[in-house]
């Protein structure tokens, strides 16, 4: 019994530490976006609703088990395109029940329903991979 608790707070906790890394991951993307704008406060946004957002990344967790040995190139796409389905099905959520969304890619060339954005493949392929880094670094 008492291990059984132990195992749901575990995830609770991997849940809050995601969170927060993707917040701190987010507000430097933000951070930097500014700086290049030329704004040298180096202005940061991000919303409440990214937290659980972020924290959802301890669903990967039993991925990044299975893909062990894979190639990184081939495990970097997976985890990419697992982000993009979690970015368009929270934002599309977050549209339907909230009538929100933090994010609004419409003025990108290359997003989809405004939601995601093809572009950033490359920044959800390396997030990925530095997620799973965390997890087999610290909360494996």
């Amino acid at each position: 019994f008492s291990q059984n608790i132990f195992m749901k707070n575990i995830y609770l906790i991997k849940f809050i530490i995601y969170g927060i890394i993707g917040w701190c991951l987010e507000v430097t993307w933000t951070g930097l976006g500014s700086l290049i704008s030329g704004d040298y406060r180096l202005t940061s946004t991000t919303s409440l609703w990214m937290f659980p957002i972020y924290g959802t990344a301890v669903f990967l967790e039993p991925l990044f088990l299975f893909l062990v040995g894979v190639p990184p190139v081939v495990r970097g796409g997976i985890y990419m395109v697992c982000i993009y389905i979690a970015e368009y099905t929270s934002g599309w959520g977050l549209q339907k029940f909230a009538g929100v969304c933090p994010w609004d890619y419409s003025e990108s060339k290359y997003h989809v329903k405004g939601l995601i954005r093809l572009d950033y493949a490359p920044v959800w392929f390396l997030v990925g991979l530095f997620f799973e880094s965390i997890f087999y670094h610290f909360l494996y």
